[in-house]
This record gives structure tokens, sequence and C-alpha cells, in this order.
């Protein structure tokens, strides 16, 4: 039995391909005390209407710890228990950051939060670059691993009992694979130098959207990108949401990714924009 948690959803990646669980979306978001918790698994496309959550939306359901999962932040969802809170309408810039950064630890220097993560498993964090020196586009590969493929098209067949051929092929439509990597350059407080793949929805949805308006010209969606995440976030009060993976966490250097932004306008006392644009 699970414990309700509250939830402001800040994080939702790119859908990937399980092995174990078909296509899922790691969800991650800020409870009340402003601790971190992470949902996984989440089959969001498959999810009711009603419960299918946007970013800076609070939510309650009833989750448990994911023993699978060394990593304290993570849970897995009861997702017949998930009710989603009132939408927003408009981006409410003052609210969200009183939310996300009045309670919450806000890393400066990252050799001390990858510390934290090997000695403590922290995995989630909230991270503040001194500056952001560049934006890298690296081409990978376009499709899907066939064998993972394979293996999501063996689980929906497992559920088909009682669905019709059009459900079936509903079922198994594949979300677009996205065929670069993205990746900010930074520096922390110590002056230290890093590069960060970026993997969350957004950038993802952006990509795809760019492309369509762009007749199907990567190279003019892939510099689309570039402005958006570029040329016009890092002339907002950027921060990094930052996550590891379960496979890299104990292994890897460095084992934290960018899996999502938060871009409030500059403070007005600065000059600049107004919180609410």
């Amino acid at each position: 039995m699970g414990e309700k948690k509250r939830v402001y959803i800040v994080v939702k990646t790119y859908p990937t391909i399980s092995k174990e669980y078909s296509e899922l979306v790691c969800t991650a978001g800020l409870l009340e005390d402003g601790s971190w918790i992470r949902l996984y698994p989440v089959p969001f496309r498959k999810l009711d209407f009603d419960q299918k959550y946007p970013k800076y939306t609070w939510i309650e359901l009833e989750a448990e710890r994911n023993t699978k999962d060394f990593r304290p932040e993570t849970f897995r969802p009861n997702l017949q228990t998930i009710t989603v809170e009132q939408k927003p309408t408009k981006p409410n810039w003052e609210y969200r950051r009183q939310v996300i950064l009045g309670k919450s630890t806000i890393y400066t220097d990252l050799s001390k939060l990858i510390s934290e993560a090997k000695e403590q498993s922290v995995s989630l964090a909230i991270f503040k670059p001194t500056k952001v020196t560049g934006f890298k586009i690296e081409e990978i590969d376009r499709e899907w691993d066939p064998n993972r493929l394979s293996i999501l098209q063996s689980l929906s067949m497992q559920q088909s009992l009682f669905q019709t051929a059009e459900e079936l092929e509903e079922e198994f439509k594949v979300v677009q694979k996205v065929p670069y990597k993205f990746s900010y350059t930074f520096e922390d407080c110590n002056g230290k130098q890093s590069t960060m793949m970026i993997e969350d929805w957004e950038i993802g949805m952006l990509f795809f959207n760019c492309l369509k308006g762009a007749n199907g010209d990567e190279k003019l969606a892939v510099q689309k990108v570039k402005e958006k995440y570029f040329d016009s976030f890092t002339k907002r009060d950027l921060y990094f949401f930052l996550g590891t993976t379960l496979q890299h966490h104990r292994v890897s250097k460095n084992p934290f990714i960018i899996i999502g932004t938060f871009h409030p306008p500059l403070k007005p006392e600065s000059g600049q924009i107004s919180l609410f644009d």
C-alpha cells in the first residue's frame, strides 16, 4: 500500500523504450517540503486523458519506494490513483519560483553535488550554472534499438486478448526517436567546465515542431532549438534540473544529466523582463 503524495511536477523526460516496461517517461517533482521524488515507471501516453499532467502542475497519487532502485528519491506510482489539480492556463513565474526555489537546495558547486551523489545516493538536484558557455548538437542513431522494439511489440501482443486490431495498432505506436543529442557546456562556481546532455520532453518536442515548421530541414530545425535553449534561455535566470541514471550513478565520474530546465525571466530589480512573461 503506497503513501499519499502531493507532487509539483517539474520534469518529464523524453520517452524511452524499456525492455521491461515498454515505452516510459521518467517524471520527477518536488514534494511540499521541497524534497525530490522520482516517479518510475510511468507509461505516460497510456494514462487517461485527465491524468496526463503537464509541467508546473500539482498532482496527488499513492506511491511506494521502488526497492529495485537504490536511489532514495525513486517511488513506484499507483497509476490508478493519479489526480491532477487545476492545470495552469498561463505561466506564473513568481509562483513557480516560490515552489521550486523556496525550500530546495540550490547547488552551484558541481564537485560537491557529485560527491554527495556518490556518498549519499543523491540523484536529483537543482543546479545553477555560473556561466553557460556553449550548446552542442550531435547526430545520433535515428531509430530505436530493434531488439527493444521487438520486446515492446511482444508486450503489446500479450496485452491484446481483449483488444481490437485498431486498438492494438494504437497501443503499439512508438514515439519518434530524436536523431540528435543536445548538450550544454557550462562552468560552476569554481570555474569547473562541464558538458551535460539535455534529456527532457520539451527539447524533443521542440525539435519535431521546428522540423515541421522548417518543412523537414533538419539543419534549420536544430538551429531553432539552439536559438531557444542557448540564445534565449541564457538571457533568463537559468537553472538545470539534474538527475542520474540507475546504470551510471555509481560508476560514472559525473553521473548527472540535465533532465529539465527552469528559466524564469530575470527579476524586475535587475531591470529586465517581468516575472509574468
